[in-house]
């Protein structure tokens, strides 16, 4: 009887382990940069960058939201479920006011990636407008 109840353990076992290797890969990202360095940048004066990136996994890719880390800095991103291969765009605007100073912002992507929250990066140092 032990030996059934062995041999029934490892049958189920393998069945299992072969299920989950057919398994599709959940949706994943693969970005071109993760973070961005503007530079200096002159206050008042807003500057754009695409973060790029690729579904490498075999599941549709479905961003559900892109928050930043304070008002200053607004992500844009790709909206449609997008298939093994295709690419889209996560576009974050920063709008420096106030004193000149070095910034360093976030981007935080929650998705249904395999990797559900991935953080981008933006940092540069902002300068006074140059006097007429």
């Amino acid at each position: 009887m032990k030996k059934i109840l062995v041999l029934l353990t490892f049958a189920m076992g393998f069945g299992l382990m072969a299920n989950a290797q057919t398994a599709a890969k959940p949706a994943e990202f693969k970005f071109e940069a993760e973070t961005h360095d503007f530079g200096k940048i002159t206050v008042n004066k807003p500057v754009t960058y695409d973060f790029k990136y690729t579904n490498v996994g075999e599941e549709p890719l479905i961003i559900t939201k892109a928050e930043a880390s304070c008002g200053c800095t607004v992500p844009k991103y790709t909206t449609v479920p997008l298939k093994k291969g295709e690419t889209g765009t996560i576009s974050v605007t920063f709008s420096a006011a106030g004193a000149p100073q070095p910034f360093t912002k976030t981007v935080t992507v929650t998705s249904n990636a395999k990797t559900p929250v991935k953080v981008l990066y933006i940092k540069g140092e902002t300068v006074a407008a140059a006097s007429k």
